[in-house]
């Protein structure tokens, strides 16, 4: 005897919209996770921003001074060029980072008595001067602390191309965070009536102070 042939449960095709749902779901949290920190930061530091006089901290400065070896004052020896921009050469940047804790790197402004390197970074700023006849090393370092820190990040201010790429790519997320968002709400406007109105309220309540209150 034959063993009876079970029938095969029929498995029940997805819809187009349970598929376009579950991946807007997934769209969503995704893109979520990966802005969630970002949002906490610039949501943070747009208050220190908007109150910035209240919260700005004492900037503290220091300055240090040093003399070139004559083997490395050559290298930067005044001549007749004429004014340039360029690097410090590189054992001139490790010696100045050594001596004075500053970057040697970056592009100095060249003259016929000193070479000055400019050195702004989020949340301070500083400088390296050369004098070309002498060798004398001056430096200065500023810090204006961690909430200027955190503001200068939120503007990009002196943070270099890695950051300036970070912001884009965080735009982004944050951009298919809130666009999906939109399409749930959208999807579930049906089932919860409140939605429209505060999105409108949403849309609204920036304009009417945008218009009544800036001129």
């Amino acid at each position: 005897m034959h063993a009876p042939v079970r029938a095969q449960p029929n498995k029940k095709k997805k819809s187009p919209k349970a598929f376009w749902l579950k991946q807007l779901h997934t769209w969503h949290w995704v893109s979520s996770a990966i802005s969630l920190i970002g949002l906490l930061l610039f949501a943070f530091t747009g208050i220190t921003l908007n109150h910035a006089a209240d919260v700005e901290g004492s900037p503290q400065t220091i300055t240090k001074s040093a003399t070139l070896p004559p083997a490395l004052l050559q290298q930067v020896a005044a001549d007749d060029g004429p004014d340039a921009k360029k690097p410090l050469p590189a054992p001139i940047a490790a010696w100045v980072e050594k001596q004075v804790g500053q970057s040697g790197g970056g592009e100095a402004e060249w003259s016929a008595d000193e070479v000055y390197l400019a050195l702004p970074r989020p949340g301070g700023d500083g400088w390296v001067s050369i004098d070309r006849h002498s060798g004398e090393v001056a430096s200065e370092a500023t810090s204006r602390g961690w909430i200027s820190y955190l503001n200068d990040l939120h503007k990009g201010r002196n943070a270099g191309d890695v950051w300036k790429w970070f912001i884009d790519i965080f735009a982004i997320a944050c951009f298919l965070f809130a666009l999906t968002g939109l399409v749930l709400l959208w999807l579930h406007a049906k089932k919860r009536p409140t939605t429209w109105p505060l999105v409108a309220m949403g849309l609204a309540i920036p304009a009417i102070l945008a218009i009544i209150f800036i001129h």
